[in-house]
């Protein structure tokens, strides 16, 4: 799988978070979850100051073996806005990504995709991993997926 590196600043990102891990039966129901209340629920709408239209899917806060984590599921602000107080704020670090760019559908493909990065020797830092959704179509997204390097 080809990726290029990219050195990103720091972003802020506001939206709906949980926690799960890779061994969780039930980690597809709280990921799929989170975006359905994202779309769904009017998250993506109420959330202010929006630098674009792109969704991000956030995953950080790993725990010691890697396997569990926060994600979180926004928009990238430009400032945190009073009337997102009852939304999650997470900070991107700036940082060396390895960039993936994808094109398919939007669960499939990024779940293929994860499965091929998880087995990559990637010197990966485990700061903040994200997927930016730089479309809303279902069956020909395109996503670009950032994996946090040391």
């Amino acid at each position: 799988m080809e990726y290029e590196i990219v050195n990103l600043k720091q972003k802020t990102l506001v939206g709906l978070s949980a926690r799960t891990s890779n061994d969780s039966l039930d980690m597809g129901n709280v990921i799929g979850g989170l975006w359905g209340n994202f779309y769904t629920g009017g998250i993506h709408e109420q959330i202010k100051n929006r630098v674009n239209e792109f969704a991000i899917g956030l995953y950080s806060d790993y725990t010691e073996d890697k396997k569990g984590y926060c994600i979180t599921v926004g928009n990238e602000v430009s400032n945190v806005d009073e009337n997102n107080k009852d939304l999650d704020v997470k900070i991107i670090p700036a940082g060396k990504y390895a960039k993936f760019s994808i094109c398919g559908n939007m669960v499939t493909a990024v779940a293929e995709a994860w499965q091929q990065i998880w087995d990559m020797d990637l010197d990966r830092s485990f700061t903040g991993d994200f997927e930016e959704y730089k479309n809303s179509e279902v069956e020909n997204a395109e996503i670009d997926i950032y994996v946090a390097l040391k």
